[in-house]
């Protein structure tokens, strides 16, 4: 089964959140500088990220390195 990417971003805030497949319970790892991985609880598996200040970081272009799991299905509205 592919999983769905969901993606919010918060224009007033400044804030990304990318998630992968149906939210679940979990919690987020800081890797630093403002951007976090959302983990599944139970399974540890990488469910999604969190990023503050994303468009702060860059000039007029934004180039943002994010690992994603093999299976993903985008779908737009």
């Amino acid at each position: 089964m592919k999983d769905n990417l969901r993606i919010h971003y918060d224009k007033e805030a400044d804030f990304l959140e990318v998630g992968i497949g149906e939210p679940i319970k979990g919690y987020f790892k800081n890797l630093g500088k403002g951007i976090f991985e959302r983990r599944d609880e139970e399974t540890d598996e990488i469910k999604g990220y969190a990023i503050f200040s994303f468009l702060k970081r860059s000039k007029k272009i934004f180039d943002v390195t994010i690992p994603l799991p093999n299976k993903i299905k985008i779908i737009s509205s």
